[in-house]
């Protein structure tokens, strides 16, 4: 997620945002480097991190294993979108904390390269040790090495870091040069960090209840066994390196990842065993029972300890076998030890494409999450409404309620993100998030973007909903009902079966396109059971595959006005058959999320009639289905405010008043006043 962007006067910011003049606030993101290394002493932020120490451990390292550079990406040793704190190694080394970024550290230099969301935030954690690149590019790194460093030195990499693509795209860059590619391991930041480095915890790996899961892992491990059979290549086995995958496969969850319920994992499943690689302390003796561990057949799993996954994968590899993988998920450090004759490579693994598509059960255990999860964000809009006008509101105050009324609901497990919670100009900022020192308050003369998810035990959720409590400009009317056209144009769409999302989220954009807007994120992605928010394949880019019935996939289009306000209108629709004249196989999009969009905000003269009668049936089926359950609990607050925010619009309607004044209006109405 992406962090806020200062600029202006450097001092004057920094001692806003440590507090000394009230209220942190967000400024010109096109910031001057705030350091300045020229002058003795330097000028540096007090937020930096000296970093010496850490440059000399990992140089002394370097040294021994005859490395001239060192590359530290930012990810984990299964490629996890989130990582624990263990394993934010270039963190440790730069003293930078976004959540995107690569590090390479020669003997004599050290380099950061991240995107644009970032300059300002490195620049101020950073110290004089570390140049900073603005580009994210292999390319751009491989022309610095081959500035940096002499012919004939080498460059060292932790393979478990690299995903096959980095590793295949940093070799052909160095191919032809006098420069070493290294694999190397153990990671060389670890011996660095040595006992500093945080402690595994052994959070504890916990079976998911049976009523929260479409299978048996029994049924689940058959029915991978089953298509390794049908494969023309017939595989003996599929090594799974996704956190996600082993997960699902055994309808196990745990703590390890912040906002995914994982546990650090590897499995091998071949046609007759099953090897389980974790750390066994994690395991209780009901887990073990539960997985069949005590037993040697080919429905027992073996558990292997959490680090022997390199060598047991090399001793399979040395029979007559051939292993499935997934090289999306799989590192370089699996990879190499694997004879090439004896892989068979796909993109994604046969479990992360089986677990895309949801059967009957599992469709209603999300499609239940959605509605207790609307119930939580329709609480907080409501509050909204009452509290922002009294100025006592902030960014991340404003997360922190949400994510209390989220722990209130039914099988709650925890935010699926950090919430991004971004007032007027910050939410010009994709992927903003607040900070405890670093926010701005909510007013009613300004845009509010709350994009936001929950974990549950029955499914996973992401909801944008975009909001102004007073009096919106003509443009921004018209910008947020043009992205209202998009996700109700692309939800409403009826496309053959084994379609491309890539070829449709077009429909998305069309309404910003027709006047010369758009918006530079993608427009969707798949979504799990109680498992990762942004889940692969699924989703709009064209790296993910065909949409198929029973996928859930969000439909989240946008628009960012640099400096000034930022809109996104998410939902998460599942892919069901479409009803259509002639026959065929057909399919389109039903919406499961159910929070009404804000009226204050929609120019109802640029919807078309077809997609006015969509946005109605939409309200209907959220007072059909929310409705009910805030009646249940007495929520009759906002029972009222969702009956107000559902009716149905039409040319001629006028906005709903936001709630305060209706209240306020009935007060007057009570004690006898004229309004």
């Amino acid at each position: 997620m992406a962090q806020a962007h200062w600029g202006c006067c450097p001092w004057l910011v920094l001692l806003c945002a440590l507090g000394a003049w009230g209220h942190p606030k967000s400024v010109d993101l096109k910031a001057e480097d705030v350091r300045n290394c020229l002058i003795s002493p330097p000028y540096l932020p007090v937020t930096v991190v000296n970093t010496t120490a850490q440059l000399t451990a990992l140089r002394q390292q370097m040294h021994i294993q005859n490395l001239f550079a060192y590359i530290i990406p930012e990810t984990d040793a299964h490629m996890s979108e989130y990582i624990g704190t263990r394993d934010k190694r270039r963190a440790w080394m730069t003293g930078f904390t976004g959540s995107a970024g690569t590090a390479v550290v020669t003997m004599g230099k050290a380099g950061l390269w991240t995107d644009s969301r970032y300059w300002t935030q490195a620049e101020r954690q950073m110290d004089c040790n570390w140049e900073l690149h603005k580009e994210v590019d292999t390319a751009s790194i491989v022309v610095w090495l081959l500035t940096e460093v002499p012919a004939g030195k080498r460059v060292g990499f932790d393979p478990f870091l690299f995903s096959i693509g980095s590793w295949e795209s940093y070799n052909m860059a160095l191919m032809n040069s006098n420069i070493k590619l290294v694999s190397i391991t153990p990671n060389l930041v670890d011996q660095a960090w040595g006992s500093e480095k945080p402690l595994v915890l052994s959070q504890p790996i916990y079976v998911l209840q049976e009523a929260f899961t479409g299978n048996t892992w029994q049924k689940k491990v058959s029915d991978i066994r089953s298509q390794m059979q049908k494969h023309p290549k017939a595989p003996t086995a599929v090594l799974l390196s996704a956190l996600d995958e082993t997960a699902w496969l055994f309808n196990l969850r745990g703590s390890d990842i912040p906002y995914n319920p994982f546990f650090y994992s590897y499995t091998l499943l071949t046609d007759s065993s099953i090897r389980l690689f974790v750390n066994r302390s994690c395991l209780n003796s009901e887990t073990l029972k539960y997985l069949n561990s005590s037993c040697t057949g080919s429905m027992c799993v073996q558990v292997e300890d959490y680090s022997q996954v390199r060598h047991n994968v090399q001793a399979y590899a040395s029979g007559n076998v051939k292993i499935w993988i997934g090289t999306s998920y799989t590192t370089y450090g699996l990879y190499e030890v694997i004879p090439k004759e004896k892989l068979i490579e796909d993109t994604y693994s046969p479990v992360m494409v089986t677990k895309a598509v949801k059967n009957s059960k599992e469709q209603a255990l999300l499609r239940a999450s959605h509605v207790r999860d609307a119930v939580a964000v329709i609480r907080y809009l409501v509050w909204l409404e009452k509290n922002v006008p009294k100025g006592t509101v902030d960014e991340f105050s404003g997360a922190e309620l949400l994510n209390k009324f989220r722990g209130k609901e039914q099988f709650s497990s925890g935010p699926s993100f950090e919430t991004i919670s971004a007032s007027g100009l910050n939410a010009a900022l994709a992927h903003y998030s607040p900070t405890k020192e670093l926010h701005r308050k909510l007013s009613s003369d300004e845009m509010y973007l709350l994009d936001s998810g929950g974990q549950y035990w029955d499914g996973t959720t992401d909801i944008t909903r975009t909001v102004h409590w007073g009096t919106p400009s003509a443009f921004q009317k018209e910008a947020y009902t043009r992205v209202l056209i998009g996700n109700i144009d692309l939800s409403r769409l009826v496309f053959p079966a084994n379609t491309s999302g890539r070829m449709m989220e077009v429909f998305a954009r069309r309404a910003l396109w027709d006047v010369g807007l758009n918006y530079g994120h993608g427009t969707g992605h798949g979504i799990g059971n109680f498992l990762c928010v942004h889940e692969w394949p699924v989703g709009f880019q064209y790296n993910n595959i065909p949409m198929a019935k029973g996928m859930f996939t969000s439909i989240e289009p946008g628009y960012y006005q640099d400096g000034e306000f930022g809109i996104r209108l998410e939902d998460v629709a599942l892919v069901v058959e479409a009803k259509t004249k002639y026959p065929g196989s057909y399919l389109t999009f039903e919406v499961v999320s159910l929070v009404p969009y804000d009226r204050n905000l929609i120019d109802v003269s640029l919807l078309s009639p077809e997609q006015l009668q969509y946005l109605n049936h939409y309200y209907q089926t959220i007072r059909e289905k929310v409705g009910p359950e805030l009646q249940q609990r007495q929520l009759l607050e906002e029972f009222e405010w969702l009956q107000q925010h559902t009716e149905p619009l039409s040319a001629k309607a006028p906005h709903t008043a936001p709630l305060a004044s209706l209240l306020a209006v009935s007060s007057l109405a009570i004690l006898g006043c004229r309004v």
